[in-house]
């Protein structure tokens, strides 16, 4: 199967190869959620990101031999299988601060914006991106994007509920935390890296930067 970034949670996951990383895309549960499985070629080290339900599929994907989970943010669809998948596989936790303390199983690893996370030979970059969780705390919080750059010159950005095709993910009328998840979103994804970014959101297909591009000026007017 060609990797496209098309799945739903009826359909088998869909795995691409990199020069460093094997990447697998799940979707799982009823708000059809994707978790992404990286693994590194040269080591076999894997991370996964959001271990967001049906942990029976997650571990037949993972095996119990991996090595990290990283929650992209606090909503609870995306750590509903956190737990038992930590259980079975002892993997390392990582969120940031902020929204680890929404998390009901402990963060071992903190990681913020500019960060490195090393899995195996590869370096992934974190990238802070505040705004999409505000509207159940009392003030903006900062969820997590992962970065990679490969060796093969492709560059692949997994960004949670933060961008998605055809707009940022802000789910609230809150014009502060739309404004501030647009800026960073701006700056940080789309001012940093090429049109040819490969994107996995947290929800639905993937895209790219340049088919999104665009659209940047519509989504500064978000009609409230």
């Amino acid at each position: 199967m060609t990797y496209d970034g098309k799945t739903a949670v009826d359909l088998p996951p869909q795995t691409r190869t990199t020069d460093q990383l094997e990447i697998t895309k799940i979707a799982v549960g009823p708000m059809d959620n994707n978790a992404y499985l990286l693994r590194c070629r040269a080591t076999g080290r894997s991370l996964l990101i959001d271990a967001a339900n049906d942990s029976e599929r997650l571990l037949a994907l993972t095996g119990v031999n991996l090595d990290g989970v990283l929650t992209t943010h606090s909503h609870l669809d995306h750590w509903l299988a956190l737990e038992p998948v930590v259980s079975a596989s002892g993997a390392t936790t990582y969120a940031s601060s902020e929204e680890a303390g929404e998390i009901s199983i402990p963060t071992d690893v903190i990681l913020a914006d500019g960060d490195e996370l090393v899995l195996g030979d590869v370096t992934l970059q974190i990238v802070g991106l505040a705004g999409h969780r505000a509207h159940y705390t009392d003030h903006i919080c900062m969820s997590l994007a992962v970065v990679h750059r490969d060796t093969d010159g492709a560059t692949h950005a997994f960004t949670g509920d933060s961008l998605f095709p055809g707009g940022i993910g802000n789910t609230c009328e809150d014009p502060a935390a739309y404004s501030t998840l647009l800026n960073d979103v701006t700056s940080k994804i789309f001012g940093r890296l090429p049109d040819d970014t490969w994107v996995y959101p947290g929800h639905g297909w993937d895209t790219t930067l340049g088919i999104e591009r665009p659209q940047l000026q519509d989504w500064l007017r978000p009609g409230w």
